[in-house]
């Protein structure tokens, strides 16, 4: 299939960890389905408009679904789907990103009304196992532990 052939989707998204009483935890947006899904944990990020950066709709992105300001960092993983369009007639890719960043502000709290997620949280990685969760955060959590094994 040539590229004129389908649509494609840009996402990013941000994998950052912190120290909460004692339990090591991912920060976690929830996903609320949007009405053609179930409601699931995924990483804060998403959809990069047409006319910004990767880095400029991360930094959008993450501020929407968690309150923080962020300073994107390398690129950790990358991923990719393909479907069929459930807004127009045609093949879609879904190509994502994932990258380390570093806080530098703001509080934890959705800004975006009537968006895609509810809510974000500090999960703590003990208690992940069994929640429900977009594939997007094992290709994540997978990526930093090959790191881990190559440091």
């Amino acid at each position: 299939m040539e590229f004129t052939d389908y649509h494609v989707r840009l996402a990013a998204y941000v994998l950052l960890f912190d120290e909460v009483d004692g339990h090591e935890c991912v920060l976690l947006a929830w996903w609320n389905g949007e009405g053609h899904s179930d409601p699931a944990w995924s990483l804060p990020g998403g959809g990069i408009d047409f006319d910004e950066s990767v880095h400029d709709g991360l930094v959008r992105e993450v501020f929407e679904e968690t309150g923080y300001h962020v300073e994107p960092g390398g690129l950790l993983a990358e991923d990719f789907f393909t479907g069929r369009g459930r807004t127009f007639d045609g093949w879609f890719r879904s190509q994502r990103f994932v990258f380390d960043a570093t806080i530098t502000g703001g509080q934890l709290g959705t800004t975006e009304v009537d968006g895609s997620t509810d809510r974000a949280e500090w999960v703590p990685l003990n208690e992940l196992e069994g929640q429900p969760r977009s594939h997007i955060v094992d290709v994540a959590l997978a990526a930093r532990a090959a790191r881990e094994v190559r440091t």
